[in-house]
């Protein structure tokens, strides 16, 4: 499920926003706090109101799903494949990941021509499908920063198998763009240690114009404080723009990671705990899949919160434990899952159970499940705060920034992208938010 993009509201009204979701957050909180393992020992169901338990009693789970996910035009005719990314940069990358390349990429290459930048830095760029695409799909002149170096590695092979694809495509068809005419990306390993400045984001390819490079610094779901990192090298002087789409808030640091802007800081309710952040990262496909298909698996939510009413009855200080995982759960029933989760938990697994309890609470399964998508379903509020406030947070130094929902949130979550500029683009934002044919 996406945030909510703020495409066209102003300053103030932006502002005016993070006090409303704050607001919001803060009424909504016991839900957006709740764990789902204490639906039965916090009586989650009975803290809805009246007409949220009569609107959501009884759904079933495809019912649910409908209100989550529907499937995006471009994979219709093959669920595997988008059909708007050529085959060659297809290969090693799934769906998801291919729809987010492709949709970045294109989005990159216009805030690069629109910028007049030279060169991109993708950090974090992990097994580098996106500067892959940048540079030998969209010819763009492409560093990329990954402080693995396994997977920098892993994609300075893939580099060199698409190059040998496409100088067989170019064989076949002497007209188009010949291999001897790309660039692949420029790779580094390099952590970037986001309370420091990193020189080496910063420096110019070998080849850079005389005057110096114009970069655009990009990351594709840029993990918990990475993104603060690019956030506060756009400062910088050698950066024009920057496009970046974060991920993992609940490995923000606090404090340090959020709140960035001076405006979110002083808002009454504005902190988010880690179960609130972590709640704005779940992605919902997997989710959704099994909603349809109203899949088994779904009823260890249910499980595992009649466990937790077992563990609190027979060691009442002893709150959600971690549970070491059930082999095929759902295929059991209740009561043994109850048995074997005690034995996991250290607890006397011949303990006596209420089997009569247990069985009332397996009939609220399908509310268990409810009450959890309700949650998936106000998580993204959470996320918009966050957006907001690295958008607040750029434009407080006097420069300029968007908010643009470029990703089907059907594939991705994570569906919006930053993109801030030093010079004020004016209508151009919204060419870049235009998809291609």
């Amino acid at each position: 499920m996406p945030g909510v993009s703020v495409r066209g509201l102003s300053y103030e009204a932006r502002r005016q926003l993070a006090v409303n979701l704050t607001r919001v957050l803060s009424l909504y909180r016991p839900v957006l706090d709740a764990y789902i393992i204490e639906f039965f020992t916090d009586n989650l169901w009975g803290t809805l109101p009246c007409s949220w338990q009569e609107a959501l009693d009884g759904l079933t789970p495809p019912q649910l799903a409908t209100l989550l996910l529907e499937t995006p035009s471009e994979f219709l005719e093959n669920p595997s494949q988008s059909s708007r990314l050529t085959a060659p940069f297809r290969k090693h990358v799934r769906p998801k990941k291919q729809h987010e390349i492709r949709r970045l990429g294109e989005l990159v290459k216009k805030l690069s021509d629109v910028t007049a930048c030279t060169q991109i830095v993708d950090v974090g760029s992990g097994q580098g499908h996106l500067s892959r695409f940048m540079s030998l799909g969209l010819g763009l002149k492409v560093k990329s920063i990954e402080g693995d170096q396994r997977l920098v590695g892993r994609a300075q092979h893939l580099d060199r198998e698409l190059l040998q694809t496409l100088e067989k495509e170019d064989r076949r068809n002497p007209q188009g763009v010949q291999a001897s005419c790309r660039r692949s990306p420029h790779h580094v390993v390099r952590w970037v240690d986001p309370t420091a400045l990193c020189e080496e984001l910063l420096l110019p390819l070998e080849d850079a114009p005389r005057g110096g490079a114009r970069l655009l610094l990009t990351g594709l779901h840029a993990c918990g404080d990475l993104s603060v990192a690019l956030l506060r090298h756009f400062s910088r002087p050698e950066v024009a723009a920057l496009a970046l789409v974060g991920c993992c808030y609940m490995k923000l640091s606090d404090p340090g990671g959020y709140p960035l802007s001076q405006w979110v800081a002083a808002l009454p309710g504005c902190q988010l705990s880690y179960r609130l952040r972590e709640g704005a990262c779940h992605a919902l496909e997997e989710y959704v899949e099994r909603l349809w298909d109203q899949a088994p698996s779904l009823r260890t939510h249910c499980y595992r919160a009649a466990l937790e009413t077992a563990i609190r009855v027979a060691q009442p200080e002893l709150r959600r434990p971690g549970v070491q995982g059930i082999p095929r759960a759902h295929e059991v029933k209740i009561e043994q899952y109850v048995r074997r989760g005690l034995q996991r938990v250290g607890l006397d697994p011949q303990l006596p159970l209420d089997v009569a309890a247990l069985g009332a609470q397996q009939a609220q399964e399908n509310r268990v499940v409810a009450f959890f998508s309700l949650a998936l379903l106000l998580a993204p509020l959470v996320e918009t705060l966050i957006l907001l406030d690295r958008l607040l947070y750029i434009q407080e130094q006097g420069f300029h920034a968007e908010l643009l929902p470029i990703f089907s949130p059907e594939l991705s979550p994570r569906n919006l992208v930053l993109v801030a500029t030093k010079q004020p683009l004016g209508q151009a934002f919204s060419v870049l938010e235009t998809e291609d044919g």
